[in-house]
């Protein structure tokens, strides 16, 4: 499976008709989303695309409708973006979305709902607790032993995270996470090898791509050493065994097929270093896009370019497979 070859798309970017390249928007990743709405606007005008920014922090989303659009690229990241709503409002507007449908998108945001429907199918991630006080996550770092990692429930890009290492820390912890969700989840960290995998939807069959092994300085994937350094190594191919790289790839689409993901995703994997056991984290269904994005970078060893890939998603866009039946 680690083997992967994607042809270039063969659609005629005019017929894709007038296209709205949704990013910016309100949540905590706005200016991580400004800067993947930036990279895949220029990439789709460049292909032929008639494509044109449109920010949801600043229009409303019916005037989508009113200009005649035809279909969207979701470049919007975290709560309000990715996770569901304005999925269902596009759904209401019958215009086609790059990604993942309501129910879907509105589960992978929610990393405690995403674990319990992944422990139910027999996928392997790390223990947890949710927590509502400073004394609960105290009581969780007893539960789960430390390190721990504390985080909150629907944010992304290491937003509100802290490793815990002793109950000292637990308060300021909840208190990081807590500004940013009342849902807090504490997690048993897993020490080993840190590991991404995206999955991409090619003639209705999804597909894992290269696995990237992410190496950051003193073990430290934060959000300003994922999008605002260069100090972070990323290895793709991931120099990992190959049949140890094979096994990532299946846990990862067996995760995306659990939550009923379309168009694309990319999973975050822990591989635990004494066992070599690999731990699913949380997926993300409306990747990053930037000059430090990972979906691109494992997209192009296997065969598409930055602009490539662009044009497939686009090219991928629909509305929820329920409403098609209908």
């Amino acid at each position: 499976m680690s083997q992967v070859h994607l042809t270039p798309s063969t659609v005629d970017p005019r017929s894709l008709g007038k296209v709205a390249v949704l990013f910016g928007g309100t949540s905590a990743e706005r200016e991580v989303s400004l800067m993947s709405g930036a990279g895949v606007l220029k990439a789709l005008q460049s292909q032929g695309v008639h494509a044109f920014a449109f920010d949801p922090a600043e229009r409303p989303l019916q005037e989508l409708k009113t200009e005649g659009v035809d279909r969207v690229f979701i470049a919007l990241h975290g709560r309000g973006g990715e996770d569901g709503t304005v999925q269902g409002a596009l759904e209401l507007l019958k215009i086609p979305y790059t990604g993942s449908g309501v129910m879907a998108s509105s589960i992978a945001m929610d990393k405690i709902m995403t674990k319990r429907i992944w422990r139910f199918e027999g996928l392997p991630t790390p223990d947890w607790r949710m927590v509502s006080s400073a004394e609960d996550c105290a009581q969780a770092l007893i539960a789960l032993g430390a390190p721990m990692i504390v985080k909150p429930a629907r944010e992304g890009s290491s937003i509100g995270l802290t490793k815990v290492t002793d109950a000292a820390q637990c308060a300021a912890a909840y208190a990081a996470a807590a500004q940013h969700d009342p849902e807090v989840l504490c997690e048993q960290f897993i020490d080993g090898e840190e590991t991404t995998c995206p999955v991409l939807v090619v003639n209705g069959q999804a597909t894992s791509l290269p696995v990237i092994r992410i190496v950051a300085p003193g073990g430290n994937y934060d959000y300003q050493n994922k999008y605002f350094t260069d100090d972070v190594k990323y290895l793709c191919p991931s120099e990992l065994d190959a049949d140890e790289e094979a096994e990532v790839q299946r846990e990862v689409l067996r995760a995306f097929k659990a939550l009923g993901c379309r168009g694309w995703a990319r999973a975050d994997v822990m591989i635990r270093r004494t066992d070599r056991q690999p731990f699913l984290l949380e997926i993300n269904t409306s990747p990053g896009m930037t000059g430090h994005s990972l979906v691109p970078m494992s997209a192009r060893v296997a065969g598409l370019s930055y602009e490539q890939l662009c044009l497939h998603l686009l090219a991928s866009a629909s509305l929820d497979a329920v409403q098609n039946q209908a």
